[in-house]
């Protein structure tokens, strides 16, 4: 089981989280303010945040990304803004999932249950190749680092994650379906998510989608990764 840290302020909401998640024996803490909440996680090794955005003291967004500057903990956002532009600024400032209130707790607990088993998944994983070299590209799986031109990528899990597998494979448009199942480990979701983290990648490589060095995306097709200028660039379709 996890030690689950729940950042709410609304008592009822807190109190009827707490109860589930000792239920299903997860360690529960509690806290109800952005504040709170970044002092435990500086000092308690948490497997998952479970983060609502209407705090008191601070936006739940701006306490995303000032938890993102001390720790790569697993969080799963709790918020009542369902809208598709709310939804990519959460992901964007770090959020590894999100659910949309009111949410049943099978709902949390199948939502928990995969963002769990993807981090345990990536912290754990036994890396089966050497050192990966697409163009001036290395990855090492082992060290879990990443280097362009020499110099240190600063990557999150989740981002070296995906460029590991794409690095490991180069050349090979891989489809979006295989990158959820292998990278994120589900079966099934939507394609902003993959879109999201490419974003961050290409940022990070010194790339944009609009002129795209290493990451290539193909619409309808998939994601390939390779060395700059092997690309067919006609082929492009950035999403």
């Amino acid at each position: 089981m996890a030690s689950v840290l729940v950042v709410e302020d609304d008592q009822f909401v807190r109190s009827a989280l707490i109860r589930h998640l000792t239920d299903a024996s997860h360690t529960v803490r509690s806290v109800g303010t952005a504040l709170e909440a970044l002092r435990e996680v500086a000092h308690v090794p948490f497997d998952l945040v479970i983060l609502d955005l209407g705090l008191p003291d601070l936006d739940g967004s701006e306490a995303l990304k000032m938890l993102r500057g001390i720790t790569d903990v697993p969080v799963i956002v709790a918020t009542a803004r369902d809208d598709e532009t709310e939804i990519v600024r959460l992901l964007n400032a770090g959020a590894d999932d999100y659910l949309t209130k009111p949410f049943s707790v099978e709902h949390l607990a199948a939502r928990m249950a995969a963002v769990l088993r993807r981090a345990r998944s990536g912290a754990g994983e036994a890396p089966t190749a050497g050192v990966l070299r697409v163009g001036g590209l290395t990855v090492d799986p082992l060290r879990r680092q990443a280097e362009l031109d020499g110099v240190r990528l600063d990557l999150t899990r989740r981002e070296f994650d995906l460029l590991a597998f794409l690095a490991g494979r180069p050349g090979v448009v891989v489809p979006r379906r295989e990158l959820l199942a292998e990278v994120w480990q589900q079966s099934y979701g939507d394609d902003q998510t993959i879109d999201v983290h490419l974003s961050w990648l290409r940022r990070k490589l010194g790339e944009t989608a609009a002129r795209p060095r290493y990451l290539h995306t193909l619409r309808g097709v998939g994601v390939k990764l390779e060395p700059p200028g092997e690309g067919s660039r006609g082929l492009e379709q950035a999403r």
